[in-house]
């Protein structure tokens, strides 16, 4: 469900366009599950309206950041056609003492790239379209299963209960919500990471990844083996003989 066009932000916040707005989180929505399936739609709309909120926020911040690392792009290649051309115009005789202008424009060419580069815009512009499109790509996913369990419920389980169906669709909403908050951390971390150097992206990055889930067969408090290897069995003590 997308937000209505006079209040896009929601209650509270009426008019704030979507680059002024963080991506803060809107309150779980509480209610009565005496009617299931109303409380399902309601979370299933609820998660819906983050994701598009999200989408929207990247989308609008990319607009700026396009706009300025194009400004900076076209400035760093006009500053070395003008950087390489001066110079051979002063030396063939055509136009005598632009050479120093020449050396002028490689270095404001030079400051161009090294300012795009500092503020991270073309690198910023390009991690909000692809979280953008990896965010719009997941919500395609969930609204094709959110038809198809909907669709299973009007026809009929045909195994489990009403309460597995239920919990099925649940499941469905929180990998939804969750794929979509290690989305933003991880685009969030290569945030962090462009602006150090030296070893701190790499312990920013150890501290900033979440261990794997155990899976279900797997006994709480043990650590997983890596692929290849064989666990340590202890060893036995021979038979003493008889």
């Amino acid at each position: 469900m997308q937000p209505q066009p006079g209040n896009p932000e929601g209650p509270g916040k009426p008019g704030r366009p979507a680059a002024e707005r963080d991506l803060t989180g809107s309150p779980f929505p509480l209610g009565d599950w005496g009617e299931p399936a109303e409380r399902l739609d309601e979370l299933y709309r609820w998660v819906e309206s983050n994701a598009l909120r999200t989408a929207e926020w990247y989308l609008s911040d990319r607009v700026w950041k396009r706009r300025c690392a194009r400004v900076l792009r076209a400035g760093t290649a006009l500053g070395v056609i003008a950087g390489a051309a001066l110079p051979l115009l002063d030396l063939t005789g055509v136009a005598e003492g632009t050479a120093g202008w020449g050396y002028l424009s490689l270095l404001l060419g030079a400051a161009c790239l090294a300012c795009d580069r500092y503020f991270g815009l073309t690198s910023g512009w390009i991690r909000n379209v692809a979280t953008a499109q990896a965010v719009q790509r997941r919500l395609q996913t969930l609204q094709f299963d959110w038809a198809s369990e909907s669709v299973r419920e009007v026809l009929g389980p045909t195994e489990g209960t009403a309460s597995e169906a239920a919990e099925r669709c649940l499941g469905v909403l929180r990998r939804f919500s969750e794929d979509i908050t290690e989305l933003v951390r991880a685009e969030t971390a290569d945030w962090m990471v462009e602006f150090r150097s030296g070893p701190a992206p790499l312990a920013l990055q150890s501290v900033g990844t979440t261990p794997p889930r155990p899976e279900p067969g797997q006994p709480p408090g043990r650590f997983p083996l890596p692929p290849g290897t064989r666990p340590n069995m202890p060893r036995q003590r021979p038979p003493e003989p008889r």
